[in-house]
This record gives structure tokens, C-alpha cells and sequence, in this order.
């Protein structure tokens, strides 16, 4: 590792600049990047899933950890350093270029992700690794680099302003927390907001209930989630029969409903 330049000079090098249209914010703290590396627990020998590496800073300390990386990029310019990375750590770095909402990265479980994730597709690749019928799933955590509000919004609790579907979705069958906040000025160019690293585990799944059907009945009941459950449900079948067989006020309002009234719905609803 005393051989590699630092990060800084590698992006002058590459003439590097974080893209404000790929979401990009880099990270050169190499402390901090230890920190954020030995979230997950040891990972000498053990596989990890990197989205969007940029030039490589957070992939350095989970190289030093000893991890096994895949990293997936689709920003080009990155490339060549991320190739040196791979000379430098023989054997423990493989890099797919490539759009990781499209592109498999081919690994079995199980494997840790680990990410400073675009700002831009980061809630959307979160839900994926939440969603799906099969579980426990193949990863066995989840390290992400979040804005601080989605952050939030993953770990709320029922009746807060940030309760909505993201953490219904984190919570219901997997433990979530904030494992550290990172303030804006760490950031190369430094974002408009602070953020923060979130760190899920699977827990168990509760019997009689359909992820999908789950999903479906947080989508709409926060669709519309001024509105009464009997206004944002009524469109799904059989859901106000089900409020009623529960006990569950219909004048209720979607962001008091805990996490497990609506697990509860949606076993009702998957039956």
C-alpha cells in the first residue's frame, strides 16, 4: 500500500472530476475510509460488492482490509486507476464496467456490499437488494453512504415526518441503523447536504407474507399518504376488508401505521 500515490494525485493524473450528472461525490479521508471499510466486521478473505468506486478511495481500504472486490463502474474515466488498484492488490480486485441497475456481477452468496453510492441511484438499488421473495438474501450486509435524510427516512419510526415506505421496506425483515454521520466538507466537491452511512443485516422474514404484496400495499397507502387509509387503500382488493378484520381504523392515516400493522396487512392480503 506505501507504494500506491495518493488519491489526490491519482485523479490529477487521470484528470479526474467528480460528475455532477453521475451523482459523483469522492471521498479522500483515507481515515475515514478505514472506518467506513471496518463497518461490516472483518472481511480479510471475504467477498465484497462495490457500486460505483470512482477513482477508487473506498475500494483502497477495503483492499487493505483484505477483501475479495467486485467493483462495478460505469464512469470510463475511472478505469485506469481502477486497473492500477488491481496491479497493486494482485488477485483481490475484479472491475465490471457497466450500469450496476443493469449489469450481474455474478457473485454467489455470501458477500458484503459496501458503497459510497451516486446520489442518484442509491434508493433505487437499496429497494432492489430489500425487495424479492427469497430470503434470507445472498448479501449479508449492507454498508451504503446515503444523504442523512434518506438515512433517516430508512431507520424512522412510526408517526415521524420521515416515516414513509423506504422504512417499512428496510425494517420489516432486516435490522437497519446509522452506523456514522459524514459531514459535507469531506466530500470532493463537497454536497449541498450532509450524509451518513446506514448498515442493514437480514433478519427473519415473517411467515404468510408476500414481499410483493407488502410492497404493493406500502405503495399505495403512501401514495397518497395525506389521505385516509380508506382513500389510498380502496383500490387495492380486499384491503378494507382486511383493515376491518384487524382492527385497524380506516380514518388512520398511513404514517401511524407501524411496521408490523402493515406486515400484518399484507399477510392478510397475501392469503
Amino acid at each position: 500500500m506505501a507504494d500506491l500515490p495518493p488519491l489526490r494525485d491519482v485523479i490529477n493524473r487521470h484528470g479526474l472530476f467528480a460528475s455532477k450528472a453521475l451523482g459523483q461525490n469522492f471521498l479522500f479521508d483515507e481515515q475515514l475510509l478505514d472506518r467506513i471499510a471496518a463497518i461490516p466486521g472483518k472481511l480479510k478473505g471475504e467477498q465484497v460488492l462495490e457500486v460505483g468506486p470512482g477513482p477508487g478511495g473506498l475500494t483502497r481500504a477495503l483492499l487493505r482490509a483484505g477483501a475479495q472486490v467486485t467493483a462495478i463502474e460505469m464512469d470510463r474515466r475511472c478505469l485506469p486507476a481502477l486497473a492500477e488498484l488491481a496491479e497493486a492488490f494482485p488477485g483481490q480486485l475484479r472491475v465490471i464496467e457497466g450500469d450496476a441497475t443493469k449489469v450481474d456481477h455474478g457473485l454467489e452468496g455470501p458477500y458484503h456490499v459496501v458503497a459510497n453510492l451516486p446520489y442518484n441511484v442509491g434508493t433505487a438499488l437499496f429497494v432492489g437488494w430489500l425487495s424479492g421473495e427469497g430470503w434470507p438474501p445472498q448479501w449479508a450486509s449492507l454498508t451504503l453512504m446515503f444523504q442523512l435524510e434518506v438515512a433517516q427516512r430508512i431507520i424512522a419510526e412510526a408517526g415521524s415526518d420521515a416515516y414513509g415506505r423506504l422504512a417499512v421496506l428496510a425494517q420489516w425483515r432486516s435490522n437497519a441503523k446509522i452506523a456514522m454521520k459524514v459531514h459535507r466538507s469531506a466530500f470532493t466537491p463537497p454536497p449541498k447536504v450532509m450524509s451518513a452511512v446506514v448498515h442493514v443485516t437480514p433478519a427473519a422474514m415473517p411467515d404468510g407474507v408476500s414481499a410483493r404484496m407488502l410492497e404493493r400495499v406500502t405503495e399505495a397507502a403512501f401514495g397518497q399518504r395525506r389521505k385516509m387509509l380508506r382513500q389510498s387503500l380502496k383500490g387495492l382488493p380486499g384491503a378494507l376488508e382486511a383493515l376491518e378484520s384487524l382492527g385497524i381504523d380506516p380514518a388512520r392515516r398511513a404514517e401511524t401505521l407501524s411496521v408490523a400493522e402493515f406486515v400484518s396487512l399484507a399477510r392478510a392480503l397475501t392469503a
